[in-house]
């Protein structure tokens, strides 16, 4: 076994470690201090091609995704044109959420009319 330029963690003591000579704690330190700053950048790489894969993943996603909510929403609505542009859509949704309402407004009405009669 020869002797390696980087100190070996084995051998040290707390003895060495706390009280040993300038030199191995300097040593000791400044090859933990630059393995610690090569983990941060390999750290920062991955974490930084994961962020741009996402990025470039969610585009794609989210505009398909936008498109799939308003075909979904054109089928929601009766007697909506397909043809019509977002604002006539969120138009005509609104409308038909209005008119929702109102049923249930007129429904609740018949039923404590009908249960006033009995």
């Amino acid at each position: 076994m020869g002797i390696s330029s980087q100190p070996s963690f084995d051998a040290l003591t707390l003895k060495d470690v706390f009280q040993g000579s300038d030199e191995l704690n300097n040593n000791n330190s400044s090859y933990l201090w630059s393995k610690v700053l090569d983990e941060q950048a390999k750290k920062r790489v991955k974490k930084s091609r994961k962020i741009f894969m996402k990025r470039r993943i969610g585009s794609r996603r989210g505009s398909y995704g936008i498109q799939r909510r308003v075909r979904r929403l054109k089928r929601l609505i009766p007697n909506s044109d397909q043809s019509i542009g977002l604002d006539g859509l969120f138009r005509e949704t609104a409308n038909y959420i209005l008119s929702l309402q109102n049923r249930v407004r007129v429904m609740k009405i018949m039923v404590e009319v009908l249960n006033e009669s009995d």
